[in-house]
């Protein structure tokens, strides 16, 4: 199962947004006690790279990449710590011709007609839909499926457990990404438990809708 297919299998891909590198492992392991072995952290902060890498040395069953990519720098960098896919918020095509060249998972924020087929025209059949709410959710999705049905999406941004379901229903959905597994201030606090018990009922709907 490759990476592509490791993020639908989840179903959920959780936005990790850290401020400290020693919370990387726990946050790493109350994911996958909740039933979630992927993880995006986002590079918003300055402990993204050394977070990727602590969870890639310590949790090999967690399937970690970086998110919020919008430089080939940071792009080679997260690989070379160990990130396993690449997120972007947009669509930037040396960042996603240098992913492809070397193989590795890419998904670029495409919102429009024009930014999916460029996504396409350099082979990619996956990618993110951010910010999902503001550009119009399901509806959106469904209408950019019509023209390009062999396209699946992750919607990230304005989906959370109350409309979970729905989107995972949709058959042009991938998955679903979300920042509400894991809140930034539980991670602070050490509230790891409730970071677990959100994944269990999100895992639960990827069950109850997949099965």
């Amino acid at each position: 199962m490759n990476e592509l297919q490791r993020l639908k299998s989840a179903g959920v891909v959780p936005v990790v947004v850290l401020d400290r590198a020693e919370d990387a492992v726990p946050t790493a392991r109350a994911l996958l006690a909740g039933g979630v072995d992927v993880m995006e952290i986002t590079f918003r902060t300055e402990a993204a790279a050394a977070s990727i890498h602590a969870v890639a040395e310590a949790c090999p069953e967690m399937l970690v990449g970086a998110g919020t990519v919008i430089t080939l720098e940071q792009c080679r960098q997260a690989v070379a710590c160990g990130a396993r896919f690449i997120v972007a918020p947009g669509f930037d095509a040396e960042v996603v011709r240098w992913c492809v060249e070397q193989d590795v998972a890419v998904t670029p924020g495409c919102v429009t007609p024009t930014e999916i087929m460029a996504a396409m025209k350099l082979g990619l059949r996956v990618v993110k839909f951010f910010p999902a709410g503001v550009y119009g959710g399901l509806k959106a999705l469904k209408a950019l499926s019509a023209p390009f049905g062999g396209v699946r999406f992750i919607p990230t941004g304005g989906v959370d457990v109350r409309n979970l379901g729905e989107y995972l229903s949709a058959p042009f959905v991938h998955a679903v990404g979300g920042s509400w597994l894991c809140p930034k201030a539980e991670i602070a606090a050490g509230h790891f438990e409730q970071i677990t018990a959100r994944c269990r009922e999100a895992s639960g709907i990827v069950r109850e809708v997949r099965g």
